[in-house]
């Protein structure tokens, strides 16, 4: 962390960022939001992302988004890549210490609710935890973190006055983390609603968790690519939800500025 920390400032600067956003499937144009961008390859930091998952971008940028210094992250390491739920926190604490209090995620996701077809982004209030936990390891009784109101209400609150002024549709919902890389089944979408979800997806999760554990506050939207298997007749893929996540890319370009002026 300490030599990524290192080459982050060397390249940047030591200017402290307000928040850092990662950027999930198909969504990585939101990263031209910013001015006076500096660009740093993953491969250059220690401990970032070194995935190659297609749709996803794999430099760190640092810049301004309106009056507000950011970092943002093109891009994620998943847990089916490597069986790493913790592969994200090296990143994690990097922009903690770089001086984020505020962590913003978006991802690719699929709709358990019809009133939310894709296209449609959906605000994170909660979620399932359906895969390993990612501070199983640590040491310390920080592990203990009190997961309650993890996705921020007030960031929450926000987000929903601004999208109302923006004249773009939001709903909440709960997320459901499943470890991919297949398509969840049928069967297991119809679990997922059982136990409350209303979307479902491969990521976001584990960097929740180990956000919170770093004192972080949350936020979180899904890009809505496609509904749950068996729920519409499609055929789910990657490349389908690489194409329609630029829909939801379009109004998170929108969308973020405007919630990072209020931050």
């Amino acid at each position: 962390m300490a030599k990524a920390l290192k080459t982050i400032q060397k390249l940047a600067g030591e200017t402290p960022i307000a928040a850092a956003l990662i950027l999930g499937s198909g969504l990585s144009d939101v990263g031209d939001l910013l001015t006076e961008k500096v660009t740093i390859p993953f491969a250059d930091l220690k401990g970032f992302p070194q995935g190659g998952v297609s749709g996803h971008g794999k430099d760190l940028l640092i810049g301004q988004m309106g009056d507000k210094r950011i970092a943002i992250l093109t891009g994620r390491q998943h847990y089916y890549e490597h069986g790493d739920a913790a592969a994200m926190r090296p990143a994690l604490e990097t922009m903690a210490e770089l001086g984020a209090g505020t962590l913003l995620l978006t991802n690719s996701a699929g709709s358990l609710d019809h009133d939310v077809p894709p296209g449609s982004l959906m605000l994170l209030s909660d979620h399932i935890a359906f895969a390993l936990n990612p501070l199983i390891g640590e040491e310390t009784d920080a592990r203990f973190v009190n997961m309650l109101d993890c996705y921020d209400p007030e960031l929450r609150a926000t987000t929903h006055a601004v999208a109302s002024r923006l004249e773009i549709a939001l709903k909440e919902g709960v997320y459901m983390w499943f470890s991919g890389p297949s398509f969840e089944t049928p069967a297991e979408i119809r679990m997922a609603q059982t136990l409350g979800a209303n979307a479902v997806g491969m990521s976001t999760v584990p960097e929740v968790i180990i956000a919170r554990f770093l004192g972080l506050k949350v936020w979180a939207c899904s890009s809505i690519t496609n509904m749950g298997a068996g729920m519409a007749q499609e055929t789910i893929s990657h490349t389908q939800t690489k194409e329609v996540a630029k829909l939801g890319a379009e109004k998170l370009k929108r969308l973020i500025p405007a919630l990072v002026e209020e931050i």
